[in-house]
């Protein structure tokens, strides 16, 4: 089957130019891999992490706040084959309307959707796929073999660093009890500089949401700094809340647009 005959994939396609070559937008993704693994913290702890006050946690309540950590087995995209792991925050823009619960608005079309993912970290295993991350998105990259294996319901992912022999994290163990649960479109939102900036990410593709069961998150010795942030959030030897997993996750990553939310209309970059 040609995958660009899709009716999914079959869309407007511009190209950009990047240090590892020509990468045409949106990226498709034909066939991944997903784990996204969601975490309590501390809420004071989470806002130390973010980059300004233009943003702020979305998933709160009392003094805790929630985290999301992403484990991407990219086997087929448009720009090679590559693994990516992403620490990100839900968080709301202080200069746009608040919804009054921002988890259920997480349900809405991504086109008017309030809340948003501030990626953090999102290490990647290829160049390519670095600059293209770093120079089109200005999402905070960098390059590091890393490991995604889902066999049946064991898990394993491992980011090791990038220059020295210790790991960041592993994220290791068997997953609970699963329920059926369809992918959701993802939005991210880059704010740094004097541009803020959103992305739509749509998906598809069969999951399950999953108990932890005894997976379980622990950090290696490694000095990096999104060791370091994990180790800020108290995430050594963290049980996380839920775990949402796809073998048929498929994807398109869009180009960013401003990050503004016109009235009376929805939303498209």
């Amino acid at each position: 089957m040609n995958l660009y005959r899709d009716p999914f994939f079959c869309v407007p396609r511009s190209v950009h130019a990047t240090r590892q070559g020509d990468v045409a937008l949106p990226i498709l993704y034909f066939d991944s891999t997903t784990v996204l693994a969601f975490f309590k913290c501390n809420r004071k702890s989470v806002e130390t992490i973010l980059p300004n006050e233009r943003i702020l946690p979305a998933l709160t309540w009392g003094s805790h706040a929630i985290v999301g950590l992403a484990f991407f087995e990219y086997r087929a995209t448009s720009i090679g084959t590559y693994n990516e792991v992403g620490l990100a925050v839900p968080v709301l823009w202080q200069k746009g309307p608040i919804p009054p619960c921002p988890a259920i608005d997480l349900l809405r079309s991504a086109y008017t959707r309030r809340v948003g993912f501030h990626i953090v970290d999102l290490p990647v295993t290829t160049e390519r796929a670095y600059a293209a991350g770093r120079e089109l998105w200005g999402y905070p990259k960098f390059v590091t073999p890393i490991d995604v294996s889902l066999q049946k319901k064991q898990l394993h992912g491992c980011v090791h660093d990038p220059g020295q022999h210790d790991t960041i994290l592993t994220f290791c163990g068997k997953l609970g009890f699963g329920l059926p649960s369809p992918a959701l479109d993802l939005v991210t939102f880059e704010c740094g500089g004097d541009q803020d900036r959103r992305t739509i990410i749509q998906t598809r593709g069969a999951g399950r949401l999953h108990g932890p069961g005894n997976v379980r998150l622990t950090l290696g010795a490694s000095p990096h700094p999104m060791a370091a942030r994990l180790r800020r959030l108290a995430l050594d030897g963290a049980r996380p809340l839920a775990i949402w997993v796809s073998t048929r996750f498929q994807s398109r990553l869009n180009a960013g647009a401003p990050l503004v939310f016109p009235q009376g209309r929805d939303y498209r970059p």
